[in-house]
């Protein structure tokens, strides 16, 4: 097999404007005149014509904290079907065993029961989940 039978993988690009003969020339495939016609003629998908575009025509509402703090969450019942007694729950474990995704801030909530004694170690922790560690024997550590 030579070189010059192997199959193309990339297609040669449209060679526009080079002459009546390629079938691409005179006008290049842009029509007759008009804007679209002329160079730098094409338009953003949001230009209006001109006339005062939707979005300075709607009003703004609400406000946009800067500051929040965005947690992902989990309750301590999905801990208690995932843990086992002595574990230490960090947010490796919770990624490695399909909790959460990516590395991102974590929150645990007391929704659920946990009948396990582990370590969770998270961001942030509900009143209620860090009352159900506890009294199910095991430890809470917060992330500075």
């Amino acid at each position: 097999m030579e070189l010059y039978e192997l199959p193309r993988v990339v297609k040669d690009g449209k060679r526009i404007g080079r002459g009546d003969g390629s079938g691409w020339g005179t006008t290049a495939g842009k029509g007759n005149k008009g804007e679209r016609a002329r160079s730098g003629g094409a338009k953003p998908a949001y230009f209006e014509g001109g006339q005062m575009p939707i979005y300075r025509r709607l009003p703004k509402r609400g406000f946009k904290n800067p500051f929040r703090v965005e947690y992902t969450v989990i309750n301590v019942g999905r801990l208690n079907e995932v843990c086992n007694d002595g574990d230490v729950v960090d947010i490796n474990f919770m990624i490695e065993n399909g909790l959460i995704k990516g590395n991102k801030l974590v929150k645990v909530l007391g929704d659920g029961e946990l009948s396990k004694k582990i370590t969770v170690v998270a961001d942030a922790f509900s009143k209620s989940a860090k009352e159900k560690i506890e009294k199910a024997g095991g430890s809470v550590e917060v992330l500075g």
